[in-house]
Formats: C-alpha cells, structure tokens, sequence
C-alpha cells in the first residue's frame, strides 16, 4: 500500500511501526457551530482510510479528537449567555449526529480537549525544561527556532516565515514566528503552574496523540489548511518534548470549493451537513466525494451532486442477489483491481470504476457479482438499504403525474387515493396513465389488500 506522505513530499509505500498496528490520528472538530461540506469532506476520506486499513487486515486504532475549548467557542458563550461547556456539549452532540447521517464510523477514541490538560500541563513543564518554551506574564511560548526541522512539513524556508510574521497586540514574545503553548485567561481559565489559563490549540493534539497513541505514531491527517501552521507546530512541540519522531506519515485531504474559493465559514460560503442532507442522501453526498481524488480540490455544483446521485442509483439498483458468504472474494479480478486502485494513494475513482462493472455484471445474472459488489462497496462506507427519493424528487414526481392527467395533487397518498377511487370505479384508463406516468419516474405501485405503497424500482 502506498501513500503519499506530505513530508516527505512523495508517495511512499506503507510500513506500520509494529506489525499490522496501525496508530492513526485525525484532528477532529471546534465545536461552535453546524460542520459543513469541507468537514464531510475530511471525515468521509479518513472515514474510507480507516474502513479499507481494516478491510486489508491491519489492526487500527482510529484517534480523533474534540477541540471544546478555542477562541471561538468562548466568543459565543458570551455572546448567547452560556457557559463554554454548554455550548461545546450541544455542537459536539451536532456533530455527532451530522457523522452518523453521512455513515461515518464512530472512531476508537474520541478524546476532549478539556479532559487532556494535565498530559497539555505535562508537555508544556518539558519544553520549559528543556529550553524549547518559555513563561512571560502567565502566557508561555514555543521557541521556534530552537528547532532546526520547523517548515519541513509546508516546505516553506525558516527566512520566508520570518517575513510574514507578526507579533499580535498583548503579546509578549521573544520573536514574531513563536506561538503559544498556553494562554493566561482569567475568566474561563484552569490553574496551571503559570497561574488560570487555556492551552494554545496547537498543544491539544500533541497531548491528546501521545496520551492515547504513543509518542510515535503512523498516520496523521487532516484538512490541508491544517499543514501550516498546526500541523507544523505539533511537529515542533512533539518531537522536542519527546526525544523522537512524531509521525511517519502525514495525510492531507484537498479543499471543497465553491466558485473556486475554498468553503469555510470565514468567508461565509458554506454549506452545513445537515441542509445537504436535506437534498442528497448520504451515499451521493460520499460518491460526490469520491469521484474526486482525496488529494484535488473538490469544486461544489447542484449539477455535480445530481451526478453523484444518478451515479449512486445506478449502483444501488443493480440486481441482486443473496450475499454469498462463503465466496472468497480475494481470489476474484474485480478485488485484486479495487485493491489495487485503493493501494495506489486510495484511488477512490478507480475504485468507482469497479463497482460499476460489478453492477453491469449483476445485472446480467452474474451469481457473484452482487456479493462482491455489496463487500467492495460496504468498504467504501455505501449502505445498501433501500433507496428512497428526497422531498424533493418526491414533490417532482406528484407534480408530474399532475401534468399528465391535469389535476393538482398535493402528495403521493394523495395521487394513491386518487388512482384507488379511479379503479373502483373501474375507471382503468386514469388507473394506468397514473402507474406508466410513475414508472416513468423509476416508481413502482404495489397493490394489496393491505392497500398500495409505492418504491423505487
């Protein structure tokens, strides 16, 4: 397996530090407010990581964590009149829900910033310690050039970063590129050695990887606005206080964009989970994502996720057949091709390709096709329940059907009593026109005594 690692600035081949453990750390949400598109993004990549480790035998612990103290957080506790725990455990509940609706596996531990601060405490008495940090006025900083390996990871020189930095009002610092480890906070801050205060964000990860993970670790991705400059500064803090190398590989996901400016709610150009939600289901929103590589900005379009969502269809309505579970679905050409594509760098598009070949060949009667399709495609987080049509679709299905027959229905119960008076009246001409116009919209009318349902075909 190989993958591209952006330290190295290569695609490197996959070696875990012991055996087939696999350590892997994701930074997780700030949890102020709804997560949109990018977060779907970030989380459905490493989600399909984490599924396709597991599908080739490797023994992971997935960490990713919750960041419930910040700037940002605070602003809008004051602002609403609530403490800062009341308004990250409602975004954290959000949040959750918003990952489980995208089918999103729970990671293996999922640790809160406010629950990590002794192991924060610790790292940061290190780096004092050691000469790496110091305390002016209750506010510790990190001595960036202490550390002859920082901007390895962005690729930007030491002189470059030196030009743009900037020493922020009430700051004390030594020198404009040393960021803060902990900040003095007297309002809503936890004692520390260096009096009440909040960590600086970049400390959290740092101190919630090696709390749960270990020193060394095999994977850390995220956002790639993450790269400079958190990722950056954990690096720094990590391998100084430490003694050794923080990570092995590290991953980065593209941006989502719209009208080629990256989505985030700085520039108000985002759009939440849960409104998507309320348009595409789940498997569109991840076939959306998919389609692109992990790596390439991914630019947004109604016309892209209606792509998406024909692609998802074609899938999901391939003929099928009951799972075979005694079939070795290692020994077939479709799994050594889907392997390959998702070892080569997860080359989700390729991967794609596959399942749309297994679908062609379920539905001309292939046996085992359906059973590899529903494997291959279950590693790839797609769920195979049964496909239903967004308020949307279903609005523009009755309003069809309505044209046809130039009536005006408001719902599919109503369109269905309609259809049941018109057969009891043994009016069969308006019966049919109903059911062909329906099929025409790929929607089957069941009848029993029970009374008609409709489904997708």
């Amino acid at each position: 397996m190989r993958l591209h690692n952006t330290y190295s600035g290569k695609i490197d081949e996959f070696t875990p530090i012991d055996g087939n453990k696999v350590k892997m750390y994701v930074c997780g949400p700030t949890v102020y407010d709804y997560a949109h598109l990018g977060h779907a993004r970030c989380y459905i990549t490493w989600d399909v990581l984490y599924r396709y480790l597991k599908f080739r035998g490797y023994d992971v612990t997935y960490c990713r964590n919750v960041t419930d103290v910040d700037d940002k957080i605070l602003k809008k506790a004051e602002k609403e009149n609530k403490t800062p725990e009341e308004v990250s455990q409602y975004w954290y509940k959000q949040f959750d829900n918003s990952m489980k609706a995208l089918n999103n596996l729970k990671p293996d531990i999922e640790p809160f910033a406010t629950k990590t601060l002794g192991e924060m405490i610790s790292i940061v008495k290190d780096l004092i310690a050691k000469g790496y940090a110091y305390e002016v006025n209750g506010d510790v900083y990190f001595r960036v050039k202490k550390f002859g390996g920082y901007g390895k990871l962005s690729g930007q020189p030491i002189d470059q970063l030196e030009s743009g930095a900037r020493i922020e009002v009430g700051e004390q610092k030594e020198d404009p590129l040393d960021f803060a480890l902990w900040k003095k906070d007297e309002k809503f801050g936890y004692n520390s050695p260096w009096g009440v205060g909040r960590p600086g964000w970049h400390i959290e990860c740092s101190a919630m990887s090696r709390k749960y993970l270990g020193k060394t670790i095999d994977i850390h991705a995220g956002g790639a606005d993450l790269i400079f400059p958190h990722h950056e500064n954990e690096i720094a803090q990590s391998e100084c206080a430490n003694g050794c190398k923080f990570v092995n590989y590290w991953l980065h996901n593209g941006f989502v964009t719209i009208n080629k400016e990256k989505m985030s709610k700085s520039l108000g150009n985002f759009l939440t989970i849960d409104d998507l939600l309320k348009k595409y289901d789940s498997n569109t929103i991840r076939f959306f994502i998919l389609t692109n590589h992990y790596r390439m900005p991914v630019e947004f379009s109604d016309e892209a996720l209606s792509s998406a969502q024909a692609g998802v269809k074609r899938m999901l309505n391939a003929k099928r057949t009951e799972i075979n579970e005694n079939l070795d679905i290692t020994q077939t050409d479709e799994y050594k091709q889907f392997v390959e594509a998702m070892d080569d760098d997860l080359n989700t598009s390729k991967a794609l390709a596959v399942l749309f070949d297994l679908t062609n060949k379920a539905n001309k009667d292939d046996k085992d096709a359906f059973t590899i399709l529903y494997k291959l495609a279950t590693t790839l987080g797609f769920t195979f329940e049964k496909p239903t049509l967004s308020e949307e679709e279903l609005t523009d299905a009755v309003k069809y059907v309505s044209e046809k027959l130039g009536k005006d229905f408001a719902t599919m119960e109503e369109l269905i009593a309609y259809r049941k008076e018109a057969r009891e009246a043994k009016n069969w001409d308006v019966a049919d026109k109903i059911r062909i116009a329906l099929d025409e919209k790929n929607i089957v009318l069941k009848d029993s005594k029970d009374g008609t349902v409709w489904e997708l075909k």
